[in-house]
Formats: C-alpha cells, sequence, structure tokens
C-alpha cells in the first residue's frame, strides 16, 4: 500500500450497546461494534477518496482483531498499529434511556493508554500531508500526552500540517486537569476544531471570538455550534465565515464531530474556500447523525462531490 496522505492518532475501543429500547442492566443481548474518534475520522476521508492510515495500539486479543478488522475493511491502513501481549484493548459499553445515552469506560490500562513518544519513530510522518489527533488521546495517561505533544512537534519540523480537534470528555479528565494541556494543543495545530460548548466548558470562552482570542491567530478556528452552524476564522486577521448546519433527523449523536472533521479537512486537503469547507463538514455531519454506526459508509457523497 502507497503511504499515507492522513495519518489519525488515537485510541479506538470495542463498543457493546443492547438492542434498540433495551437497557444495559436488562439487556439478554448486545451488539458489538468498534468505535473511536481519530480512526472514524480516517474512516470517513478514506470514503471521500484519500489514503488515511490509523496509528495506535491494540492487545494482542481478539477484541483487538476485531477493531483491525472492522478499521482496515473501511480500507484504512492498519499496518502501523501495534499490538500488546501485556495490556488489553478497551472496551466501553452504551447504556441508551429516555434520558439520554450514557457511557461506561474499561478502557484503564488498556494497550493504547501505554503509547509513548518512542512508538512515533514507526510511524511515516515525512511523507504525510496531514496529521490528526483528538483531546481524547492526551487524557488517556502521562504518556499518552508526551505522544501528542511529540507527535505535533515532530510533524510540524517535517512540514507536515497538524489536525487537532479538542474533543474534551469529562469522563477522563476534569476541567482543571484539561484545560492547559489542550490548549496547549490547539495553539500548536494548523487546524483547530472545538464546539462552542466544549469551549464555554473548558475555557470559559462564551463566543466563538472568544475562542479565537485564546486559541491565537496562528490557526485556521473551526467553532462549532451544534444545530445552528460553524464559524471558520482563517489564520492571521481575516474575516470569519459562518455557515449554518443542515436541518436532520438524529438517530445517533455520536460521531457526528468526527464526520464533520473529515468533510472539512477533506475540502481543506482538496484546496476548497472555507465555506465549501463547512458545507461539506455539516454533510458528512448530517450524513452520521442519520446513522447508528460510529462510521456508516459515505462512500456516495464522494460521488456527489466530484461531480460538483
Amino acid at each position: 500500500m502507497s503511504e499515507p496522505e492522513v495519518l489519525c492518532l488515537g485510541e479506538s475501543m470495542v463498543l457493546v450497546a443492547p438492542a434498540p429500547g433495551e437497557r444495559l442492566a436488562t439487556a439478554r443481548e448486545a451488539a458489538i461494534r468498534v468505535a473511536g474518534a481519530e480512526s472514524t475520522v480516517a474512516q470517513y476521508l478514506t470514503d471521500l477518496g484519500h489514503r488515511t492510515a490509523w496509528a495506535s495500539r491494540v492487545g494482542a486479543d481478539p477484541l483487538g482483531e476485531q477493531v483491525l478488522a472492522a478499521i482496515a475493511r473501511s480500507g484504512v491502513d492498519v499496518g502501523h498499529v501495534e499490538r500488546d501481549g501485556s495490556a488489553p484493548t478497551g472496551v466501553y459499553f452504551k447504556d441508551p434511556s429516555p434520558e439520554g445515552t450514557r457511557v461506561h469506560y474499561y478502557r484503564a490500562g488498556s494497550a493504547a493508554s501505554k503509547m509513548t513518544p518512542a512508538y512515533l519513530d514507526s510511524l511515516p510522518l515525512s511523507t504525510a500531508r496531514l496529521v490528526h489527533l483528538s483531546g481524547v488521546t492526551p487524557a488517556l495517561s502521562d504518556g499518552c500526552a508526551a505522544t501528542s505533544t511529540a507527535l505535533f512537534a515532530r510533524a510540524r519540523a517535517a512540514g507536515v500540517l497538524c489536525s487537532f480537534d479538542v474533543n474534551y470528555r469529562a469522563a477522563l479528565w476534569s476541567t482543571e486537569q484539561a484545560a492547559g494541556p489542550l490548549l496547549a494543543l490547539a495553539r500548536q495545530a494548523d487546524v483547530v476544531f472545538v464546539g462552542l460548548d466544549e469551549a464555554q466548558h473548558v475555557w470559559g470562552a462564551e463566543t466563538a471570538e472568544q475562542v479565537r482570542e485564546l486559541v491565537g491567530p496562528g490557526a485556521r478556528l473551526v467553532v462549532k455550534d451544534a444545530d445552528v452552524g460553524a464559524t471558520h476564522f482563517p489564520p492571521g486577521e481575516g474575516p470569519a465565515v459562518f455557515v449554518p448546519a443542515n436541518p436532520v433527523e438524529v438517530v445517533e449523536p455520536v460521531g457526528a464531530g468526527d464526520a464533520f472533521a473529515a468533510g472539512y479537512l477533506s475540502a481543506w486537503l482538496r484546496g476548497a474556500e472555507p465555506a465549501d469547507r463547512l458545507r461539506l463538514g455539516h454533510r458528512l455531519a448530517a450524513f452520521a447523525l442519520g446513522a447508528i454506526e460510529d462510521h456508516a459508509d459515505a462512500s456516495a457523497l464522494r460521488t456527489a462531490e466530484d461531480a460538483r
């Protein structure tokens, strides 16, 4: 396989979910799927015609094989993923209810959490156009935090673009723990994605303009405001661009942010203008919101984009 255009690094896990309408406490059967922020971005980018690789670590166990097989079926290169015989593949459970879906993680001590910067030595960083990371990864362990910082430092030294999705997860760390590291990574990146709600929660930034002031002028900043729309701030002092979100009936909200990031990044890599990047982000997010899986095959959208 040729070298990837985009390299996405982060943990993916086995997801266990009861049948629709069931609760974990009483379910007799459950479905097994695979999910992870960065691998979902890689899968959607592959759907849109980009060569992608997902980099991580999994346990040398059947669940690790499940993760690798599911992501590879999407056409993503998993050849750089390490298998660890002494640590397990992470697992999480969804517990749907009328009040919303709760998630229960069993990822402490996982193979992915044991990443260190030395793992980056085996990755094809110098030949990629873009690396993508989310704020989930630095929350997993001190080693993962160091790996995240080193990934961006090495990529920038090699002239490779860096993409960062803030993706704050309260189950992994507190706002006090997360605020500084997430801001530092955002300031290292060439493009930053952040939800306005998480920017308010983690950084106390109440508006998209306040997020821009906090992150600084170096990056292309995309501030997403749920079903309202997204605002793009260019590097430097150029004008902001706002594109409203597409109306959509939500089947499952998980994965929409990763789909949005993939749509934006695909359009950016193809040289599209900011408004068109946001539009493709919204289109892919709307597609994801209508599917149960974190990743549903969006290849048909590529055909539509090619025809535009």
